[in-house]
């Protein structure tokens, strides 16, 4: 069974090292009184509970899966998910970052992304319960009228109820313009101001389960008269048990789990198809407005997809890791490296460490990025200085597709490198390594298939702002380059970093060009572009690790000399990927759209 270590030294390091995240936290007024203390002892706490508490469970849920019971439609979860969700909402961990008028904590959104990157690697199913319910509580916070607000954030924020987002429906999954769930209002009586919602979402995560006594789903459906495509969708609150005016529970909700999918990985996940006969719910913000509301979930949800695969990461590395120092196989090609033993450990060979090591680099590098972004959140939300708000907001929401979808692709790779490192034995269920390769598989693909995260970057971050966003990621990598271009010593990842930099204002150009004429062109370079500007943002946080380290190599703290020695790694082996990623983008669209259809 493999095992997990909360890496709370590196945390640490980018926090308050990389990032000086206290002192930034405390020009907030929200979080004046936050200290490196406070977030440390947190972390801490959050690890403890990761490791001990949700890990334990993961390869035996993914063994059980969740079970429905097709008369009642009630679906219990894998022995120990309640009792651990129970332990979890006793520690308030749902309430973390939660705002205070409500029942929260009010800390900072930077904590609350080192909890559920530990928690992902503890146990991506189990996570992913809790992690809904806090996507729920950000879209009624933002949305929600206040009758919804004070009868839902309360429970939400404790973690009393549970979340979901109901949006895919059988013909249509990102195209949610063809969605055809309908809302009908309730005229009259008490029950007036409601709607009756009739129709049937599938793949929706968490939707039926035991853990909570009622779960809030936010379900996207067509009021009566709405247009047609996306600008006709409304947003409504629709709870599992009705709920009276004084908290307590009502009858049922007509909202079932008609079947479980049968998935490949994250089997401790109850991934339900939802049945609504006219369940009764509540619109949220306006009429035809409900994809604005519902993409504050959205946007949480794409930005925890991304921790998912970050988690898997780091724990994927931690096991193959020590497999590899264990296991000998052969001799080191230069040479025996343990001449008293009968063969070497495989960590000896090349090609191992080059698995190992891309595996660290994308974690360390996620990470850096991951926290970066967590405390721009924290800035958008908390600042009193609007230009600060907006400059945070911006740079939130040219990083979001690309955490989404960089970070689960590295994400796929480093757990496929990892358990190649166990050969044979990495098919095996009982060293866990196949699992997080199923768990990871996912990530690529739902809350907007990575395709998807490669338009949305590269069509509206980019280009549909004339390059604003970018310019403004552009100007932090000029000042630094500008700060350390004559450090001979920094030449190796100032030179690099500066370079791609160029390549990609070129590059961008010259795909906003050829996408004036053909939008076809657009299409056929995003994925290529997300990946080449995932890794221009990767080699800034990689280049600013990397100068932290050379001045502290010298304190013998061990720490430091891994991290510069994975730092040149990134440079060195996996940042010439964006040499053939530019040649790629710039082939155009020609190469795919050529062959005519009736020969594929």
């Amino acid at each position: 069974m493999p095992t997990y270590t909360p890496p709370l030294r590196d945390m640490q390091f980018v926090l308050h090292e990389v990032l000086g995240a206290a002192d930034t936290l405390k020009a907030l007024p929200r979080h004046a009184e936050i200290d490196a203390d406070t977030i440390d002892a947190v972390l801490e706490q959050a690890g403890k509970f990761a490791a001990e508490v949700v890990a334990p469970l993961n390869a035996s849920g993914d063994a059980e899966g969740c079970v429905l019971d097709k008369a009642s439609h009630e679906v219990t979860a894998p022995k120990g998910f309640k009792e651990a969700y129970a332990a979890y909402v006793e520690g308030g961990w749902p309430s973390l970052s939660c705002d205070p008028a409500y029942g929260g904590q009010g800390l900072p959104i930077v904590l609350n992304q080192c909890l559920y990157e530990m928690l992902n690697s503890a146990n991506q199913a189990w996570t992913m319960y809790p992690g809904l319910s806090h996507g729920a509580y950000e879209c009624l916070h933002a949305h929600g009228t206040p009758e919804q607000q004070a009868m839902y954030l309360p429970r939400l924020t404790s973690g009393q109820w549970t979340g979901t987002m109901c949006l895919t429906e059988p013909h249509c999954g990102t195209d949610l313009g063809l969605l055809r769930s309908k809302a009908e209002p309730i005229v009259g009586g008490a029950a007036d101001g409601s709607y009756k919602l009739t129709g049937q979402k599938i793949f929706i995560s968490a939707g039926e389960h035991d853990l909570a006594e009622n779960i809030i789903h936010l379900v996207l459906a067509r009021l009566p008269d709405a247009p047609a495509g996306s600008k006709g969708i409304s947003l409504f609150v629709v709870p599992k048990f009705l709920v009276h005016a004084d908290g307590s529970l009502g009858e049922r909700n007509a909202i079932h789990c008609a079947a479980l999918e049968h998935k490949m990985g994250i089997h401790g996940n109850a991934t339900c198809q939802m049945v609504l006969d006219g369940a009764v719910g509540t619109l949220v913000g306006q009429p035809h407005k409900g994809l604005a509301a519902m993409f504050v979930m959205m946007n949480a949800a794409r930005l925890g997809v991304g921790n998912q695969s970050l988690g898997l990461t780091e724990v994927a590395y931690q096991n193959a890791v020590a497999y590899a120092k264990d296991r000998r196989q052969m001799r080191s090609l230069s040479g025996p490296k343990h001449p008293d033993q009968p063969a070497d450990t495989i960590i000896v060979h090349p090609d191992v460490r080059k698995m190992l090591l891309t595996a660290r680099a994308y974690a360390e590098g996620g990470r850096a990025l991951a926290i970066y972004t967590a405390l721009l959140i924290d800035q958008e939300l908390s600042s009193d200085d609007a230009d600060e708000r907006q400059e945070a907001a911006d740079l939130v929401a040219l990083l979001t597709p690309i955490i989404k979808a960089f970070l689960t692709d590295n994400g796929w790779l480093a757990t496929s490198h990892c358990m190649q490192v166990y050969g044979g034995h990495g098919y095996i269920r009982e060293w866990g390594m196949e699992q997080f390769v199923r768990d990871s598989r996912i990530n690529m693909i739902y809350e907007g298939t990575n395709t998807i995260q490669s338009l949305d970057l590269l069509g509206r971050k980019v280009l549909g702002d004339n390059g604003k966003k970018l310019k403004a990621f552009g100007r932090l990598i000029r000042d630094f380059v500008e700060e350390h271009g004559t450090d001979e010593a920094m030449q190796e990842f100032v030179n690099p970093l500066a370079d791609l930099g160029e390549k990609v204002t070129k590059l961008t150009t010259e795909l906003g060009m050829k996408g004036f004429g053909n939008a076809d062109e657009v299409g056929a370079a995003a994925v290529d572009y997300l990946r080449i500007v995932g890794h221009l943002v990767f080699a800034y946080f990689w280049a600013r690790m990397a100068k932290i380290a050379l001045a502290k190599q010298g304190s013998g703290d061990p720490f430091y000399t891994a991290k510069l020695h994975t730092a040149r790694f990134y440079f060195a082996k996996l940042l010439p990927e964006t040499a053939g990623l530019i040649r790629s983008a710039r082939s155009g669209a020609a190469p795919l759209l050529a062959m005519d259809e009736a020969l594929f």
